[in-house]
């Protein structure tokens, strides 16, 4: 059976307050030798605080929600990248005393009902279209944390990476190797947004270097393996005159790199490849990948600093943060093959 306070107060011989002050640090009032004994009786009966009890108590729950986009009818589906946000989440917050509530969520509203439903004390949004960030109203003293968002809402606090100079630097590097036709391979984009961002370091990079670019060389496509690997393979055909690709996620990289392999060319030696993430992947696939790598660790960390001082503060946003990013130089990117 569950050992409840009030075992403990009839084993020590002390009042339920008593005990109740000794576990929650209350203890200016308690005798050492009170303190003392309660806490032997505790570690030896293995007793664990209830969370609901120590949230009607403290009034809060000492729960933050990440919150995904998922329809009635969707799985949640985290890519790479997410999965290794979700996890540097989890091990700040657990330090801190918080617990991760993960739950996929299909619109504003449902946002507004899970903090209310839950008692979160925040949330950060995960993998959220801006146009959405857009609308969201959390409750009074409820911050929440949009990352890898450019949405305006003043309701929010942003934490991403610098998108545009990755953008930038992925389309240098190849400029530097030779290559004149470069494809941008990414999803579907509005005026806003991490992949507008992207895209727009990316011409950048061309103008800087008196470049044209060429529309032709945009392909969209999904952010996953399975569209890389069709890109791939139909990539000769599709743009005849590109010597290399950007891909805006690794993931997307690497599948563009083995539908390139079925379909005979040789990367880098016909097609030179660079992503954008640096997952744990890149390093595995041969060629070793060539990529722009965010920091997840300072982006989520900096992301768990932001949430708790909002906490303290009663939810008051706080001004974006940019994470730096950076260039990582491996095999899959080679001086351009004359076409």
């Amino acid at each position: 059976m569950r050992v409840t306070l009030k075992d403990i107060a009839e084993e020590a011989g002390v009042s339920l307050m008593t005990v109740s002050n000794v576990v929650n640090g209350n203890q200016a009032k308690v005798s050492a030798a009170t303190i003392a004994r309660v806490q032997e009786i505790i570690a030896r009966r293995g007793y664990v605080p209830s969370a609901s009890a120590r949230s009607l108590t403290t009034r809060s729950s000492q729960l933050i929600g990440l919150l995904v986009p998922s329809g009635d009818d969707q799985s949640l589906v985290l890519s790479p990248h997410n999965v290794a946000v979700f996890g540097v989440l989890e091990r700040r917050l657990r330090h801190h005393g918080y617990h991760l509530l993960f739950r996929g969520v299909s619109g504003a509203a449902e946002v507004d009902v899970a903090l209310k439903s839950w008692n979160l004390d925040g949330a950060v949004l995960l993998g959220f279209l801006d146009e959405d960030v857009d609308h969201f109203e959390p409750p009074p003293g409820t911050p929440i944390l949009a990352l890898d968002s450019y949405s305006a809402n003043p309701k929010t606090t942003g934490v991403r990476s610098d998108d545009f100079e990755g953008g930038r630097l992925a389309a240098a590097h190849l400029i530097e190797h030779g290559h004149r036709r470069v494809v941008f391979a990414g999803p579907a984009f509005s005026d806003i947004g991490v992949v507008r961002q992207r895209f727009e370091g990316f011409r950048a990079a061309h103008r800087e270097a008196g470049l044209p670019w060429h529309e032709s060389d945009q392909a969209v496509v999904d952010t996953a393996y399975e569209p890389g690997l069709d890109l791939g393979r139909s990539f000769h055909e599709r743009h005849p005159e590109a010597t290399a690709i950007f891909a805006t996620a690794d993931i997307l990289a690497v599948g563009v790199i083995e539908g390139l392999h079925l379909a005979g060319l040789r990367v880098p030696e016909d097609v030179s490849v660079v992503g954008f993430d640096d997952i744990d992947i890149g390093r595995y696939v041969t060629p070793k990948l060539t990529t722009v790598a965010q920091d997840v660790v300072a982006k989520a960390s900096t992301a768990v600093q932001i949430l708790l001082a909002e906490i303290e503060r009663s939810g008051v946003p706080g001004e974006p943060v940019v994470v730096g990013v950076e260039l990582v130089s491996r095999a899959s990117v080679a001086a351009a093959t004359p076409r």
